[in-house]
């Protein structure tokens, strides 16, 4: 009975027959690759039949630093991410706490594999690669593959001006241009490297656009005082605007009509005015930026009475009597001329028909033998240069006794056949 009581204090305080096993560092994966997890674990073959003698702790190693908080009870070690600086020699040990029995593995070599960057690729923010005049500008560099620490890096212009380089272990980056201006509406691009060498992004354009200025509305009419019925052009444009910039016209601060000047400049609104077309009318331009608004511009639209079509008939038929008499005048200084030369043309040629009675009375009115005169019309024909008939109506006077008459005498020609008229101008 002594003996068995022996023997058993002696199992459990005296270093048992069988030694220790020696432990087996095992990795999952044993190829890792950057930033994906690993898993260490140290084996140990226990005797089945005696395990709570052993009870043993676990010790993880790197090269000659420990891995974890310290000693564990699980033969497991977890690693959320590896990186290429975790590659080295790995190793552990198993400790008994009752007989203080350590146990070390074989070193065994891990090398984290880095997977170089690739597909880089510059973007911008806000979108569309342009920026308003300003405003804030990020330039966003990424790559679709790639592990480890990534330099960043930006440039300008197709000569590869450097603007900035950053590091960082993720697969984005990004470059801040507090306010941008015209200076910077250039081409950009970016590259990154995580010891493989740089890998390069394309070119982008970035345009740096101008805010839009405050619209001026101006209103264009026929007349001073708009009348129903009229055709007025209100016509909006901001002076100062990097196009296209999108104009809207208001009346009473309800949108009326919208219109977009895609190259820039203004745009005109045609109103055939009625009566409610009365009051104040705005505009606003907006380019992408915030809208701006013009000053208010107000229109009275008034209804035409009797009148103004009175006075608009009545200068119509002036118009019409004036244009008349301009026709007749010019008639009558023709008709003139026409005589003038008749009688330039019956001097010079003596070949006339019919024959005219002369008359031998005196040729002025306030002559001595004063007579009343009688008024005879004929036709003549005058023989010209070409021998072609022309036939002229002529008019003369005989003269009958009468009063004299003081003032300027009239103008008379006398002739071997009479007394005519002689036009003057």
């Amino acid at each position: 009975m002594l003996l068995r009581l022996l023997l058993l204090i002696c199992a459990l305080h005296c270093e048992p027959a069988e030694p220790l096993p020696r432990p087996v560092l095992r990795a999952s994966p044993s190829k890792p690759i950057e930033g994906n997890p690993m898993r260490l674990t140290c084996e140990m073959q226990l005797l089945p039949q005696k395990p709570h003698v052993w009870k043993p702790q676990f010790y993880f190693y790197r090269d000659e630093q420990m891995l974890g908080s310290g000693p564990r009870t699980s033969p497991e070690l977890w690693i959320p991410a590896v990186w290429s600086k975790d590659s080295g020699f790995y190793w552990c040990q198993a400790k008994t706490l009752t007989h203080g029995v350590t146990r070390t593995s074989l070193r065994s070599q891990i090398h984290v594999q880095r997977v170089p960057v690739s597909d880089v690729s510059l973007e911008t923010q806000p979108p569309g690669r342009w920026a308003m005049e300003g405003d804030k500008l990020v330039l966003i560099c990424s790559v679709a593959s790639g592990t480890g620490d990534i330099t960043f890096f930006w440039y300008r212009g197709a000569l590869g001006l450097k603007l900035a380089a950053k590091t960082q272990r993720s697969l984005v980056a990004e470059h801040e241009i507090a306010s941008v201006q015209q200076r910077d509406a250039e081409q950009y691009y970016c590259a990154a490297d995580n010891g493989h060498g740089p890998s390069l992004s394309g070119l982008i354009s970035i345009t740096v656009r101008s805010p839009v200025s405050n619209p001026v509305l101006t209103v264009k009419a026929s007349r001073a005082q708009p009348v129903v019925g009229d055709v007025v052009e209100l016509h909006c444009e901001a002076l100062r605007g990097s196009p296209p910039i999108l104009y809207q016209l208001y009346h009473e601060d309800v949108i009326l009509r919208n219109s977009s000047a895609p190259s820039g400049g203004g745009v005109s609104f045609n109103l055939s005015l009625t009566v409610e077309h009365s009051g104040n009318y705005s505009c606003d331009a907006d380019n992408g930026r915030h809208a701006q608004r013009s000053e208010v511009v107000t229109l009275d639209v008034t209804v035409p009475d009797g009148n103004g079509s009175d006075h608009l008939t009545s200068g119509i038929i002036e118009g019409l009597l004036g244009s008349f008499g301009l026709v007749i005048a010019m008639a009558l200084i023709f008709g003139c001329w026409l005589k003038r030369k008749i009688g330039r043309h019956s001097a010079a040629d003596p070949l006339r028909s019919p024959d005219i009675p002369v008359l031998q009375q005196s040729n002025y009115l306030n002559s001595p033998d004063s007579v009343q005169t009688q008024t005879f019309y004929e036709n003549v024909n005058v023989v010209s240069g070409d021998n072609r008939d022309k036939v002229y109506s002529l008019v003369y006077h005989t003269q009958q006794e009468r009063e004299p008459v003081v003032g300027h005498p009239r103008h008379l020609f006398q002739t071997e056949k009479g007394t005519y008229h002689r036009c003057g101008l």
